[in-house]
């Protein structure tokens, strides 16, 4: 059996080794969003919305997948597009893709998971999309 101590020093070394392979991809994850953020405006997301509702969740979806920041920009993002315009049915997408897809960190997602994983979750979170956004609208009409 081993001691603490050896179990201690075995553990702190598979850390560091994970921490070495890791550390690059989060670097490398931080510098594209900076890139996106500076890139993708709101105003720019504006002028690919149409008014077509299918039309519009697809932009809606691919547009959140690819931004990239913390989830509260997107409601504040979304509130933006609304006050614009867009459809909530575009909104929606948006905010559930920008949330749960992950386009920018999908390098390390499957370094980390497992290239098994990172797809069925991404592609989940791609159906959810959809499902979700129009049944929030459905609900919504009901409660109207």
């Amino acid at each position: 059996m081993k001691s603490l101590s050896n179990r201690l020093k075995e553990a702190s070394k598979n850390t560091l080794k994970s921490l070495v392979v890791v550390v690059p991809m989060v670097i490398a994850i931080i510098g594209l969003v900076g890139l996106f953020e500076t890139i993708i405006t709101p105003e720019m997301l504006h002028s690919f919305f149409s008014g077509s509702t299918v039309k519009d969740t697809l932009i809606g979806v691919f547009a959140g997948g690819v931004s990239v920041g913390q989830p509260f920009l997107s409601y504040i993002i979304g509130g933006e597009l609304l006050q614009e315009g867009v459809s909530l049915y575009a909104v929606t997408a948006f905010i559930l893709s920008f949330v749960t897809l992950g386009v920018v960190q999908l390098p390390l997602e499957y370094s980390l998971f497992g290239a098994r994983f990172t797809i069925m979750r991404n592609l989940f979170s791609l159906i959810f999309a959809f499902l979700v956004s129009f049944a929030t609208i459905e609900v919504m009409g009901i409660l109207q």
